[in-house]
């Protein structure tokens, strides 16, 4: 298995995968959300293969503290395929996230994740990695 950058010919998978973190789409809004998110140098996003196949993805946004000096990545997007679960992907995609972090000189990492039931045992796997639960997140769309 590899980690690396996501390319333009990754959309495809990059959808599935969002539709598996609950998140339904296409692959032309796909392409148009990758297209303005490659293009931007904030952002970052991962691609967990195994045998020539996308089996995960973490999308990463550095963002600047308020309350604090300096830098944070923020987990904006992580999943990894329901049939490659528990194999030690995404434990490698949150180590490629902190590698990443570190060079930017990133003083921490945060993530939202949701509070469904079937989020549970993501929650275990990110507290294993070290992340601990901090706060409650609110969300409003605008559209």
């Amino acid at each position: 298995m590899k980690i690396r950058t996501a390319t333009k010919n990754d959309v495809p998978k990059l959808a599935s995968l969002m539709e598996q973190l609950g998140y339904p789409t296409t692959v032309k809004s796909m392409e148009y959300r990758f297209n303005n998110i490659e293009s931007n140098p904030s952002y970052l996003t991962l691609i967990a293969e195994l045998n020539g196949d996308v089996v995960g993805m973490a999308g990463l946004c550095k963002s600047l503290f308020y309350e604090y000096d300096g830098c944070y990545v923020r987990i904006a997007a992580f999943v990894v395929d329901s049939k490659y679960r528990r194999r030690g992907i995404g434990e490698k995609l949150i180590l490629e996230t902190e590698r990443w972090a570190r060079e930017l000189g990133a003083i921490a990492i945060s993530l939202n994740s949701g509070n469904r039931q079937e989020r549970i045992a993501a929650h275990k796997f990110y507290t294993s990695m070290g992340f601990e639960a901090k706060s409650t997140g609110f969300s409003k769309m605008l559209i």
